[in-house]
């Protein structure tokens, strides 16, 4: 069954192969979305958008800059009608410890995972309102609910944990609108988000906790994405789903 079939979604951080971003996006094409992946300019997003089996466009853009989410949102919508979905999944990690954190690093963490979620809520939400219908999933962290530790430090789990604030709030203000909004909170998810700093070893250490006897994967969390994109979610906003095999239960 096509979940998404006849639907527009727009993702963030879509271009890394092996990222959440781009597991996201192959899984909408094969419900039947049309896709558009947004990433920085110096990822070739367009490059990606071709390695999908469906319909779907690449558009470079840092959701830093709010000019240029509008910008992709109105091309997104121009090529493929008002985006019914957001994931907002564009982020950035460092695992600096707090005395050493600069400005500079500070907000781009901030700025990145934050601010660039709230940039491309403003950008999707006027399309989604006068469509009458819309689903928000914006893409925290364990981070967030745990206060770091895992890799992200205090910039970091700042940021995640403003998302659940953030996620809640569209969800109370847009309802009336039809706007449902929600956020995912992976564990550690094995693909390379944090471009090296966490080794194999580490890895292998943090796997050994978890419960269910692994670390996840980028297509678990799509998967999630995915229900909460969908009808399958329909009664639910404001709501914090873990993706974390267990590793923090609540």
């Amino acid at each position: 069954m096509a979940l998404l079939e006849g639907r527009s979604a727009v993702i963030t951080g879509g271009g890394t192969r092996s990222g959440i971003g781009f597991a996201t996006a192959r899984l909408f094409v094969r419900h039947g979305a049309r896709v558009a992946v947004l990433d920085l300019p110096e990822t070739d997003s367009a490059s990606a958008a071709a390695d999908l089996d469906g319909d779907s466009l690449g558009i470079a853009c840092d959701v830093r800059d709010k000019a240029a989410c509008l910008a992709a949102v109105d091309h997104a919508a121009a090529a493929f009608g008002a985006p019914d979905i957001l994931v907002g999944n564009a982020g950035v990690v460092h695992g600096t410890p707090v005395l050493d954190i600069g400005r500079d690093e500070y907000d781009e963490v901030l700025d990145v995972n934050l601010r660039g979620n709230f940039n491309m809520a403003q950008a999707v939400i006027p399309h989604m309102k006068t469509a009458g219908n819309g689903s928000i999933v914006l893409m925290s962290s364990i981070a967030g609910q745990a206060g770091g530790g895992l890799f992200g430090r205090s910039h970091y789990a700042a940021a995640k944990s403003g998302l659940f604030g953030l996620a809640r709030a569209l969800a109370r203000e847009l309802a009336p609108d039809g706007i449902r909004a929600n956020a995912v909170a992976p564990g550690v998810i094995d693909n390379d988000f944090t471009r090296g700093a966490m080794t194999r070893a580490d890895k292998d250490a943090i796997a050994a906790t978890v419960p269910m006897g692994r670390l996840g994967t980028s297509d678990d969390v799509a998967n999630v994405c995915l229900f909460l994109a969908s009808d399958l979610s329909s009664y639910m906003t404001g709501a914090v789903l873990p993706v974390n095999g267990g590793l923090l239960i609540a």
